[in-house]
């Protein structure tokens, strides 16, 4: 990697007032990217960005979000995702996540039935006036930056995503992440950075590519496809948080390092595991985490028998006696 290239890959990227020492940020997962989950990840990675999971702006009116707002110190940098359609509520909203986020950032990509249906998420790519509302009553609330999560469209006859990221900017959004692929997509296909790309040479903020990041050599390709000026990174974390550091040492380097060992997701289950059942007691803690205990399982041999018998277990003590075994059993083969 030449100086000059070097140089450019290690410039900070700046959203209005915040300077980002990294080019990766997380991308926010409704039931995933709880604290405890964040806090994993600043095990590997001190400086990304991290972003809550989707906060209701109705919810947070009526109390009701249920510790999503919750986070440790050591969480900053960090972004408060808010989600709603009504400019003075988000607004509102806005003020009182204020004090305890870097950044606010605004839901307009969420392709989820139930959230599109009252014209929140992704439905906002199709009421242009209104996602401008949004942003500007967002931006006059608060005194950190604000920024906004799309996609390329609604659909596939009606992707917007240029035009969009042109009204996100002159809205006064500090800068835009561009999931690759359209509502009706949801989550199938594969991600267009092609598309991100025209986003980025369209407007002047930054501009973070997401879709199918899930290793260092996609999140490169992305980059060098796009031009955007960094990742967003949310389906790849799943059963494997150390990735966005993987990525991060990719960028800045050029090398690419191994995705853990089996034994090394194996532990980290188990303390993922032991962390939310402090975070949210035992009972909880366990149902929680049994789809993230399906994540770190994934691709090991009889990993159908082992989700099948960890989904029954409600005592933290069976589940970590069970990984465990599990562990010795891959180490002994």
């Amino acid at each position: 990697m030449t100086e000059l290239k070097q140089e450019k890959q290690n410039e900070n990227i700046k959203i209005g007032n915040l300077k980002l020492k990294s080019k990766v940020i997380v991308a926010p997962m409704a039931g995933v990217t709880d604290t405890v989950f964040r806090q994993l990840i600043r095990l590997f990675s001190k400086e990304c960005l991290l972003v809550t999971e989707m906060i209701s702006s109705e919810a947070l009116k009526y109390n009701k979000t249920n510790h999503i707002t919750d986070m440790a110190e050591c969480e900053h940098p960090i972004s408060f995702q808010l989600c709603g359609h009504k400019p003075d509520l988000m607004a509102e909203a806005a003020r009182q996540l204020e004090e305890k986020a870097d950044i606010i950032d605004i839901n307009m990509g969420c392709p989820v039935s139930k959230i599109v249906k009252n014209t929140d998420g992704s439905k906002l790519m199709t009421e242009p006036k209104l996602a401008s509302e949004l942003i500007k009553k967002i931006k006059a609330a608060v005194n950190v930056p604000v920024t906004v999560k799309c996609r390329i469209g609604w659909d596939m006859n009606s992707k917007n995503h240029v035009e969009f990221a042109k009204i996100v900017q002159d809205s006064g959004a500090d800068a835009l992440v561009v999931h690759g692929r359209t509502r009706s997509q949801l989550y199938s296909g594969k991600a267009d950075w092609h598309a991100i790309g025209e986003v980025k040479q369209a407007v002047d903020i930054p501009v973070f590519g997401n879709g199918d990041i899930t290793s260092p050599e996609f999140a490169l390709e992305c980059l060098k496809i796009s031009g955007c000026d960094g990742v967003a990174i949310g389906r790849g974390l799943l059963g494997d948080p150390g990735l966005l550091h993987r990525v991060e040492h990719a960028i800045n380097t050029g090398e690419i390092l191994p995705p853990p060992t089996i034994h090394e997701r194996l532990e980290l289950a188990i303390l993922h595991g032991e962390k939310e059942v402090e975070y949210r007691s035992e009972i909880h803690g366990v149902k929680y985490c049994r789809k993230f205990f399906a994540w770190y399982i994934k691709g090991i041999r009889d990993a159908a028998k082992y989700r099948y018998d960890l989904v029954r277990m409600d005592s933290f003590k069976e589940v970590k006696d069970y990984l465990t075994a599990i562990k010795e059993r891959e180490l002994s083969d």
